[in-house]
């Protein structure tokens, strides 16, 4: 997900979209980012307030390890091996168009397509394109 702004508000809406897609994770690590930590407590806070009126509480753990972190950025090393020549974009939406296609790209090669299975990468491309 981009945004112009690295800041609580962001970190929020990405928590937000991430946690209506796949659920509410027990713990999660990240970088020493005040903004991220910030999104995540309030998110925590709302989650407490849920947990009130529906008597369960469960708050999302937070771990800011930078050698766990680590692990995860390594896999950006390829998109910014790719858009580094491209020397930054001018608009947020052809920056999430360009990443977009770079990103899906990259899962199709590591077979982490729902319809992976016995096709090749060109075959889930132009299945996803069609």
């Amino acid at each position: 997900m981009l945004s112009k702004h690295r800041d609580e508000a962001a970190t929020k809406a990405f928590f937000t979209k991430a946690i209506g897609s796949s659920g509410l994770p027990e713990k999660i690590t990240i970088a020493k980012s005040g903004a991220n930590k910030a999104g995540i407590d309030a998110i925590n806070l709302l989650v407490m307030v849920l947990a009130l009126l529906e008597c369960s509480l469960m708050q999302i753990e937070i771990r800011q390890i930078k050698y766990l972190n680590n692990i995860l950025e390594q896999d950006h090393r390829g998109i910014k091996r790719i858009t580094k020549p491209m020397m930054g974009f001018k608009a947020l939406h052809s920056a999430e168009a360009t990443l977009a296609g770079i990103e899906r790209c990259r899962m199709l090669k590591k077979g982490q397509h729902v319809n992976s299975g016995s096709s090749a990468v060109f075959e889930q491309f132009y299945a996803l394109a069609a």
